[in-house]
């Protein structure tokens, strides 16, 4: 698994456990819907930590709890 699919599979999967939607996501962060909407859908190969800690923060979690996730584990390039 690439850290691309790593991190659109965890913000799916927080999606759904907080039953957020994207636009709910995007004004709890900050983050906007087009880049929370790249991450989900693949289309970046790298992605601004600054995103994801904001996604974090809309989620209410700090980074260590966001990338706690067997997702993270033995990523490919």
């Amino acid at each position: 698994m690439t850290i691309a699919e790593a991190l659109a599979y965890r913000v799916n999967e927080l999606l759904e456990l907080h039953n957020f939607t994207q636009y709910r996501l995007s004004v709890r962060s900050g983050v906007s819907q087009s880049s929370i909407g790249d991450i989900r859908h693949m289309r970046n190969k790298t992605v601004n930590i600054g995103l994801i800690y904001g996604i974090a923060q809309g989620f209410g979690m700090e980074l260590p709890e966001f990338f706690d996730s067997p997702l993270f584990r033995n990523l490919d390039d």
